[in-house]
């Protein structure tokens, strides 16, 4: 058979990858014989693209898939992308801007149908990228937030949480994007550091009869530089051009500076308009001038306060960000016009006493960049107490079980401070809110277009009403609002709610994501199932960090720190990166990513690839007696040892402990050791039993392997033998562990052995022998039985011609111990002693100088007295390892 000197990636991914479709082995149906394992993907934006974050948290899922497979449950992984309302919109509407089209000259459905036009030209690009990854999705499953039986799943559910009084229409603060004109959840806003201004401005007092502030009032400013005067009070600000909103000054009615001004009213910087003083103790004296403007359409703290003292609220700013006519002062300019040009008239008017810099946190738009405004403003809400209840309560009695566990501290701290759900977005793109609204101004909340008629019509008592009588809610659902029923909708389990595949998939098993969307998506999930079908979604959910550059920064096309991921699985192959992503990413840590780790995981196939051509090169000799019962029994016990703790951490979720234990079994075991101890001399045959055995093991280790590297554990299973049309790795049966009899004293008999020869190769490496010069060992021991036992393994991995049991030292030997047994490598002969001794003489001249100077820096009274006990220790550790050096160094001396 001729086999490929090197394995190469390219030659046989795309291969294998259409062998599994074609042979249906992704394709999961409802199957009673079978014990069902469901995993639904995260769905990727629609616009999304495959990047370091996707290749780690596919790759986890893939192994979690292809191991079920192989265990013989029916593997369902749901593949599927989300609509993204805000992303989306943005690149259609930066598309159409290109051809000279504005979406404001455009209607809703012209718009739409562009929209569509975008999504099936250039939507899921990601779902085929995650193909030459390897993902072994059901991709018949395939399924899009906005396809029209999901659609209608989030209908549904806004109708039924509408009539059962949970989703209510009212003003509340929220974030709102002015770029994107929308308002935007939470979890879509990004803090970034930044330095701003802090703008201190001056209210006049209104009324000439008030007093100047006190002597002793003065004292109390520690500046002594009083904010108030009869004539004014400094307020600071961030943000001057939203003074045209204020509609009080607030200060504690604790602070002394300001008791003259209790009941007063000042009036604001240019506008001249009159707001009274109040007074609440949220105000802090110590921070800033003790003075809080208060503008409650433009801050959520503020709005609160405004509610509890029963203010106006006035907004002046446009969806667009500009300001408006309620502003009265720079209307139609742009709020960072405005703000310069508010500052610079500020100061004209000698009303800005000073600016300063200060530390600050902008929030921003996830999506569209923009500088994120708090805002009043009119939208849909979902309460969220009654569901967030008992989605807590299922992941503290682990019915739902988060991986790890630290996780469970932030869980609980958001659901036991949940607000409600802002779900209304200002967009087209997106599942329209179906609320109709009627002439009045009343509305009624329907699925379709067709009842909204039947229920105004009862609403109105118009029995002539017609549907161009109604007109629909402008806004789209929140993409999370659809998202949050996945695991249901995408088993069309609201369409059908006693369909077979939802009975038989739901709950499904586990769920793979990221720690930042364990709210936003996956609280959310959890409270959707246990609405909707009575159960949790899932029973696991395994959190992945982040992935980071090696300056710790999140990894991103924007900061160009982020490799392409399809330039290093042509690079590397798909296989050397998935290992390369899976060898330092324990669950919930950041994975620092190195491409030496994706290097290594190349190295790693190569490694297997090597591995196998060596066993597939050996003549066979069928008269040969099987010579290496100890090695077959060792690496079976090994094997043995090594798949128990496997399913350990595939049980517990330690994905990359389970690659370590494979990596460790494959490279270490296996190929550095087992077939070192089988392999037949150059060009000597091997007995059919070795072989037998050596061949078997290798397909047990294919399979381990299988779910972390599938392309070229397929390759190389296909290689061993002659396979049927449905015999491939991908489905073969998932190794159960073997006990072997003795098993943990045949692995601690053998680690001995490896021990001897890891000795014998020191002594190589220390005096420059070859790896395959001859050298003989003599043993002072008391464990004669290991050294007979274990004869033809020591000599022939240690590259020894004799053992001998000796009472003394050999002439001209160097020694090394090993549980509690003494052995020489004689050198007379091997080395030019004068040559050797010189070199020691010289070594142990340094190692006694060395000592002889920390021994001095030790007995300076003066040091030890003065250093901390950090370095004293330091030091008494240099002194005892030079002493021992110099030990030993001696020793090997009187050895020669």
């Amino acid at each position: 058979m001729s086999i490929a000197k090197t394995y190469t990636p390219a030659d046989v991914e795309a291969k294998w990858y259409q062998r599994w479709q074609e042979q249906g082995f992704f394709k999961a149906k409802a199957n009673p014989r079978k014990q069902p394992y469901s995993v639904v993907i995260p769905p990727p934006n629609v616009t999304g693209v495959l990047h370091m974050g996707h290749m780690l948290n596919n790759t986890i899922q893939d192994v979690l898939v292809r191991r079920a497979r192989m265990q013989g449950k029916e593997a369902c992984w749901v593949p599927g992308t989300d609509h993204a309302s805000i992303a989306t919109e943005a690149k259609v509407v930066a598309l159409l801007k290109e051809q000279g089209i504005d979406k404001k000259d455009l209607t809703r459905e012209e718009f739409l149908k562009h929209a569509w036009e975008w999504k099936e030209k250039y939507g899921g690009i990601i779902l085929e990228q995650l193909k030459k990854l390897g993902a072994s999705c059901d991709w018949d499953r395939t399924r899009f937030t906005m396809e029209p039986e999901l659609t209608e799943a989030v209908l549904r559910v806004f109708v039924d949480l509408h009539q059962k009084g949970l989703i209510y229409r009212g003003i509340r603060m929220v974030n709102w994007d002015p770029q994107g004109g929308t308002a935007v959840s939470d979890e879509e806003v990004i803090a970034k550091d930044t330095m701003a201004k802090m703008y201190h401005l001056r209210y006049s007092v209104v009324g000439s009869e008030l007093p100047v502030a006190s002597e002793g009032d003065q004292q109390n400013d520690p500046d002594n530089q009083q904010p108030t005067t009869n004539n004014y009070i400094t307020v600071a600000t961030s943000r001057p051009e939203t003074i045209m909103a204020d509609v009080a000054v607030a200060v504690n009615p604790n602070d002394p500076r300001y008791t003259h001004l209790h009941g007063a009213k000042v009036r604001i910087p240019l506008l001249g308009r009159e707001i009274p003083v109040i007074l609440d103790e949220y105000v802090s004296i110590d921070f800033g001038t003790g003075a809080l403007k208060v503008t409650p359409a433009h801050d959520l703290n503020d709005y609160e306060l405004g509610l509890k003292h029963n203010l106006p609220v006035i907004d002046i700013l446009n969806n667009e960000g500009s300001l408006n006519e309620k502003a009265e002062l720079y209307v139609g300019q742009d709020r960072f016009a405005a703000r310069r040009n508010i500052v610079k008239d500020l100061e004209a008017a000698g009303l800005l006493d000073k600016v300063e810099e200060y530390a600050s946190v902008l929030q921003t738009s996830e999506r569209t960049g923009a500088v994120i405004e708090p805002r009043l403003s009119l939208q849909w809400f979902l309460k969220m107490e009654h569901l967030a209840k008992p989605a807590l309560e299922v992941v503290e009695n682990d019915e739902i079980k988060l991986h790890p566990p630290k996780f469970k501290n932030m869980y609980r701290a958001w659901m036991e401070n949940v607000h409600d759900w802002c779900i209304s977005r200002q967009l087209w793109w997106g599942q329209r809110i179906p609320a109709y609204y009627l002439l009045d101004g009343s509305f009624v909340v329907a699925l379709n277009e067709e009842e909204a008629v039947k229920l105004a019509r009862e609403k109105s008592g118009n029995a002539e009403l017609q549907a161009t009588d109604l007109r629909q809610d402008e806004d789209v659902l929140d993409t999370w609002f659809s998202s949050w029923l996945w695991p249901i909708s995408v088993f069309d389990g609201f369409k059908d709610p006693d369909n077979a595949d939802v009975n038989y998939f739901y709950p499904t098993n586990d769920l793979v994501t990221a720690p930042e969307i364990l709210f936003f998506w996956v609280a959310r999930m959890i409270m959707a199932g246990l609405e909707y079908r009575k159960q949790v979604p899932f029973r696991n959910v395994y959190l992945t960090g982040i992935v980071r550059d090696d300056q710790g920064r999140k990894m991103s096309k924007q900061l160009g720190n982020s490799p392409d991921p399809l330039d290093l699985i042509a690079t590397y192959g798909a296989d050397g990166v998935r290992t390369g992503m899976l060898f330092s990413s324990p669950a919930g840590n950041d994975l620092l990513y190195d491409v030496k780790l994706v290097e290594q995981g190349r190295n790693f196939t190569n490694k297997l690839w090597n591995a196998f051509r060596l066993t597939q090169g050996w003549e066979v000799d069928a008269a040969l007696p099987f010579a290496n019962a100890k090695a077959v029994e060792w690496f079976s016990a090994k094997l043995h040892a090594a798949q128990v703790e496997l399913d350990e951490h595939f049980e517990k979720f330690r994905m990359s402990d389970a690659l370590m234990t494979v990596y460790k079994l494959v490279w270490g075991d296996f190929c550095s050791f087992y077939l070192e101890m089988v392999k037949p001399a150059y060009q000597a045959p091997i007995d059919p039993e070795t072989l037998r055995h050596t061949t078997g093991f290798l397909e047990t280790l294919l399979k381990l392997m299988h779910p972390f590297m599938p392309f070229i554990t397929e390759e190389i299973w296909h290689e061993l033998a002659e396979r049927g049309p449905k015999d491939y790795v991908c489905v073969a049966a998932w190794p159960k562990p073997a006990p072997v009899a003795g098993g943990a004293e045949l692995l601690a008999r053998m680690d001995k052995a490896l021990e001897i020869v890891a000795g014998v190769r020191n002594i190589r490496n220390q005096k420059g022998l070859g790896p395959n010069k001859p050298l003989t060992l003599a043993a002072k021991t008391d464990d004669v039985a290991l050294l007979h036992d274990y004869d033809g393994v020591i000599r022939k991995l240690a590259a020894l011609s004799e053992i001998s049991l000796v009472e003394a030292a050999p002439a001209a030997s160097v020694s090394f111990v090993t549980g509690g047994a003494e052995f020489f490598v004689p050198l007379e002969g091997q080395i030019d002693m004068g040559a050797e001794k010189a070199r020691l003489e010289k070594e142990l001249e340094y190692a006694v100088g060395f000592r002889d100077s920390v021994q001095k820096k030790l007995s300076n009274e003066k040091f030890v007295q003065n250093a901390k006990p950090d370095v004293l220790e330091r030091e008494r550790q240099k002194l005892a390892d030079a002493e021992a050096k110099i030990a030993t160094l001696q020793q090997s001396l009187n050895n020669l």
